[in-house]
């Protein structure tokens, strides 16, 4: 079978396609064909070294992956040959409140990742895969759309009614427009591209605002009534423009470090405005549950940018850094 690796010195010029013997199957483990991976920003750090400059190599990396499962271990009761299935982000986190040991669990980076015809998983490490939903637009949940999900509802507290401001067009951007809107909840997007904002109202973006031509977006927001939550994925360099824009009494999730992980911060709206500022690591099984109940109910499809076969991870991270797709990338893998 083959796998990627990503071997040292960190780089997308050290990821190659090598070849193994299939894993076996443990006590209380599975083995899943991988059929297809989605990206998210955080295996481009990782296989530049910027997530974890000392994490051991070589490492298969990426965290979303789903396929089919193709052999069960002994003890095994939660799954059969044949089921869809796909794997969560930290294999450990099944429900209640996040722990640090979670994270000592995440795929594709703590632990080897799932960029390989054939992984080996933990039983309890797995969610069935929504039946309204192919390989690739399956693929897409693990991360991105647990992610929204929990900044939105299992730790936010969206209602209907309220406004939620989405940053870009990324894959969590994309799902907490496409959730917000099955709640009833209104959105702002913020985009530098007029063909990206007017997709992103067809997507139901109540409005768009140009971060390019408003350096100042988070107070142009905040003109037209602001946000009662805000999904930050920028970090940094635009957590102070969401402060601006989100309501007195509002919640900021912080998801992501697009725009870098330090700065210089003035906490004052914090305080003043009585802001619930909150720090979101994707999520558990249990969310990733409820969550693709939800995309059932709604029938939900994942927004796909691109798909790259496996032999093409370096390409289709080079798109990803280039900030031009729109949704998720895929791999397929088979």
């Amino acid at each position: 079978m083959r796998q990627v690796l990503l071997e040292a010195p960190f780089g997308l010029s050290s990821l190659a396609l090598h070849e193994r013997e299939f894993p076996k199957t443990t006590h209380g483990s599975v083995l899943v064909a991988i059929r297809a991976t989605s990206l998210n920003y955080r295996d481009l750090l990782v296989a530049t070294g910027r997530y974890n400059p000392r994490m051991p190599l070589p490492r298969v990396p990426l965290s979303d992956g789903v396929g089919e499962v193709i052999a069960v271990g002994e003890g095994v009761s939660r799954w059969k040959v044949g089921d869809r299935v796909a794997g969560i982000f930290m294999q450990t986190w099944l429900d209640g409140p996040y722990r640090e040991q979670y994270g000592k669990s995440a795929l594709g980076g703590a632990i080897d990742g799932v960029l390989a015809e054939v992984v080996a998983l933990p039983e309890d490490g797995l969610v069935a895969v929504p039946e309204h939903l192919i390989w690739e637009e399956a693929a897409c949940l693990p991360c991105a759309a647990v992610t929204a999900w929990n900044a939105l509802f299992a730790t936010g507290g969206v209602k209907q009614g309220e406004t939620v401001l989405v940053q870009g067009s990324g894959g969590v951007s994309i799902f907490a427009l496409q959730l917000a809107r099955s709640a009833g909840a209104r959105v702002i997007a913020t985009s530098s591209s007029a063909a990206k904002a007017e997709r992103l109202k067809q997507l139901g973006a109540d409005l768009v605002v140009d971060y390019q031509q408003h350096s100042d977006w988070g107070k142009q927001i905040a003109k037209f009534g602001g946000a009662d939550h805000v999904v930050e994925v920028g970090g940094a360099g635009s957590l102070e423009q969401s402060l601006s824009a989100v309501k007195a009494g509002g919640e900021v999730s912080v998801i992501g470090i697009l725009s870098g992980s330090s700065a210089a911060l003035n906490i004052a709206p914090i305080l003043h405005k009585h802001i619930n500022l909150q720090g979101i690591y994707v999520g558990s099984r249990a969310m990733f549950e409820a969550m693709n109940r939800a995309l059932v109910v709604h029938q939900i499809r994942p927004v796909i940018d691109s798909v790259y076969p496996m032999d093409q991870i370096r390409q289709a991270l080079e798109h990803l850094e280039s900030g031009k797709h729109f949704g998720k990338i895929v791999v397929r893998v088979s």
